[in-house]
């Protein structure tokens, strides 16, 4: 697999407790704790758009309201 590129958030700054992300070559997107980057979860955008969504709107039961980002 080719190399990836990660972005993390620059609210993140120096900060070791990050989520970073990339977009691999077949479109997938990658994430990754930067504590431990050898763990990766990999969904499709629209995959990943509705568990944001989920998440924003509370359907796991907590949090939510927040706007989409």
């Amino acid at each position: 697999m080719p190399e990836l590129h990660w972005w993390k958030s620059s609210y993140s700054a120096e900060a070791a407790n990050c989520v970073c992300v990339a977009i691999a070559p077949d479109g997938t997107v990658r994430l990754r704790d930067s504590k431990v980057p050898e763990a990766l979860v990999a969904a499709s955008p629209n995959a990943l758009r509705t568990f944001i969504d989920a998440v924003a709107t509370g359907q796991f039961g907590q949090g939510g309201g927040h706007a989409r980002p």
